[in-house]
């Protein structure tokens, strides 16, 4: 199947970028939420939890769908669950309903994001599916830095639900381009049937397997760190610091950027120090700043630069932390990708959400439970380092 780069590129890009703007776009409008549904701070963050379970779960649906029915149809059948969802949200007259159609919206975002990967794989291999799948992951990454920055600027047209209106429109935008612009890639002759024992069997097998589950949760509890900061960093910097929301979304473009930039290296640093090495050090370079930041809080020192100072070099950290271990947890599966690739991404969502729901109830808009449930995640995420990545278990030294 020939497509070419670019359109293959933009079509796929666009695709990828809904559910990521889901989860960003609306959170400069957290404190107009609360106020207009008449709600608190812990049932707005039931939002992101009901969402991160959500779209982690609906992940192990759409990939055997898409092997089974093809590409396009099990993507189609997404975004519109996804309109759907945000059509609810956008109606909603109390948070119950919000969260009723956070969940609706991420059971369709989990399509796109889980069928893009089978549409680069289909298209292309080696040099060129890498390169393919960097430009995808580019537009992700970038989405976080954008869709807050997007959001404050809606939201100065009109209400916080009016985010969720144009969240509709992107994903609609994202089904027309892919009804037009990409044919489909999985002919019927390629077509696999869908084997429920088979894939029973397969996760049983990688559940049973420490090395895979060890990196799978050192992925899943540094990327929880990340959703946590993204549930209480809008009330806790526009409330406590008292950001505007165009303020806020720059600080949190700036945690982004030190994630995103630092990834963009972790193949070159893994290539020549190892990927073990590489994901130990960053993670306890995350470990380091994320408690210092807390030790320091908790002090007494309430002072928004050195927060943001030392949340950037977590994030920085962190940034060379999920590359690594999602490759070495596939790379001794090559019979199980698919089942690895699907369970990793379940983890790694469920695990935010899960951390979400136990840290709420002690958010209160200041910023000591905010650094205090980050670190706690990175100091987990060390244990399991420690545990799985020390010396004698390194695979992955250079020669």
């Amino acid at each position: 199947m020939q497509i070419g780069f670019v359109r293959a590129a933009v079509v796929l890009g666009l695709l990828a970028v809904v559910g990521p703007f889901a989860i960003d776009l609306y959170l400069p409008a957290m404190p107009e939420i609360v106020r207009d549904l008449n709600t608190d701070d812990a049932a707005v963050h039931m939002t992101f939890t009901v969402y991160f379970i959500a779209f982690g779960l609906a992940q192990m649906i759409y990939g055997p769908l898409a092997d089974r029915f093809g590409r396009k149809m099990p993507v189609f059948i997404g975004l519109v669950v996804f309109i759907a969802g945000s059509a609810l949200c956008a109606a909603a007259p109390d948070v119950s309903t919000l969260t009723i159609g956070r969940f609706v919206q991420a059971l369709g975002a989990a399509a796109p994001m889980v069928i893009v990967r089978a549409v680069v794989r289909d298209l292309h291999t080696g040099s060129r599916a890498t390169r393919l799948m960097a430009l995808v992951m580019l537009v992700i990454s970038i989405s976080p830095m954008l869709a807050p920055l997007t959001g404050s600027v809606i939201i100065q047209f009109g209400s916080w639900r009016l985010i969720f209106g144009v969240l509709a429109v992107l994903a609609f935008a994202a089904m027309v381009q892919m009804a037009f612009l990409l044919p489909e890639t999985l002919p019927p002759e390629r077509r696999a049937r869908i084997d429920a024992v088979a894939m029973i069997r397969s996760a049983v097998y990688l559940l049973r397997d420490a090395r895979f589950m060890g990196l799978t949760l050192i992925s899943g509890f540094s990327l929880a760190s990340f959703f946590v900061f993204i549930a209480a960093a809008p009330l806790v910097y526009m409330s406590h610091y008292g950001l505007t929301p165009t303020g806020f979304s720059l600080v949190f473009a700036l945690n982004a950027v030190g994630f995103f930039a630092s990834s963009q290296f972790a193949a070159t640093f893994g290539e020549r120090f190892g990927m073990g090495r590489v994901a130990l050090l960053a993670v306890c370079g995350f470990a380091a700043a994320t408690s210092l930041l807390f030790v320091l809080v908790w002090s007494g020192i309430d002072d928004l630069p050195v927060l943001m100072a030392l949340l950037f070099l977590g994030n920085t950290c962190l940034g060379q932390v999920i590359a690594p271990t999602m490759v070495m947890s596939l790379e001794e599966h090559g019979e199980h990708a698919g089942m690895a690739s699907s369970l990793g991404g379940t983890f790694q969502m469920v695990s935010g959400g899960v951390m979400i729901l136990i840290c709420s109830p002690f958010f209160d808009r200041t910023p000591l439970p905010l650094v205090g449930a980050v670190a706690a995640c990175a100091l987990t995420a060390l244990i399991i380092a420690l545990l799985t990545l020390r010396p004698a278990r390194h695979h992955n030294a250079p020669a």
